[in-house]
């Protein structure tokens, strides 16, 4: 089962106790999922989503702040007009209601608890997670870009900035750092969800962490063997062109005990002259022999 397919059960099992928030998250799920039907001069309302979770959480929502109670994915006129009237997506104007099904009206979406419910029956609609293991990514699908700006607008009272961006004919709102998602999810209210994306950012950056200071040692180290290596160069080539005995008495010792130990640190090698002296002093020995050598090349 699908990390996405996870967070919309736990989705589906939170029934909010107070109708607001159940007409705002049922409003959340009309506005993406639902599609009116226009025949014989009857308008029908046409549940689209094949996805038995959203259906159930569908219907859930219609029992209990209606007095509808059936599974069908169609809606006669007499109940589709119950259902959008009282999420006020129906207006009577006239002879021809207005429908205004792209956007859900602000008077149910002025709590945060509602506005917490807006977005959970919109990402039960039309939404997507994807493996926290491979990567971070949160979206919504929406069908306009009116009904992807209120979605955007709602998700940034809880200080989450979401983007937007059109694909397909489509309007996406989404979020791709992990933080972000980590707090919409608490925004939902999937926190068994939470815990598990958060398990899985602990572990990466913890391997994150490994690495880099593993990459930091490596490197490091092979800069202390190039280093090395160039010494050893530096002192052969002296030794074979002018000979180690034209060297002061301290850049011979150095040299010959470089020679001797040719993966020993400067720091440890310090510790084999005689009197033993600090890893500056070595390095500032070797440097000299180093310079004495690119005299010679020239």
């Amino acid at each position: 089962m699908s990390f996405s397919r996870d967070v919309k059960n736990e989705l589906a099992a939170v029934i909010s106790k107070a109708r607001h928030c159940q007409l705002a998250e049922l409003a959340a799920i009309i506005s993406h999922e639902v599609r009116v039907q226009c025949s014989e001069g009857e308008t029908k309302l046409c549940f689209r989503s094949d996805n038995e979770v959203t259906q159930k959480k569908y219907f859930t929502l219609l029992a209990k702040t209606t007095t509808i109670n059936s599974n069908g994915l169609e809606l006669s006129q007499q109940d589709a007009k119950e259902v959008l009237t009282t999420v006020k997506m129906w207006k009577e104007t006239g002879d021809i209601p207005k429908l205004t099904l792209d956007v859900v009206d602000g008077l149910l979406l002025q709590q945060t608890c509602c506005k917490r419910a807006f977005i959970r029956g919109a990402f039960l609609a039309s939404g997507s997670i994807s493996d926290p293991n491979k990567g971070y990514h949160f979206e919504i699908v929406c069908h306009t870009p009116q009904q992807a700006r209120q979605l955007q607008e709602v998700m940034a009272t809880f200080d989450v900035d979401a983007k937007v961006v059109e694909r397909k004919k489509h309007y996406v709102v989404y979020l791709k750092e992990g933080a972000q998602i980590v707090d919409m999810l608490n925004v939902m209210g999937a926190h068994v969800a939470l815990m598990n994306l958060e398990n899985v950012r602990i572990l990466k950056e913890m391997r994150n962490s490994v690495n880099r200071k593993v990459n930091c040692e490596t490197a490091n180290i092979s800069k202390t063997v190039n280093a090395a290596v160039r010494q050893v160069e530096d002192i052969q080539y002296i030794m074979n062109t002018k000979g180690l005995s034209a060297l002061p008495d301290n850049l011979q010792e150095i040299a010959q005990v470089r020679l001797e130990h040719p993966d020993v640190p400067l720091k440890d090698l310090g510790t084999l002259l005689t009197p033993p002296i600090g890893k500056s002093g070595v390095n500032h020995r070797l440097r000299r022999i180093s310079e004495i050598a690119d005299k010679l090349r020239v």
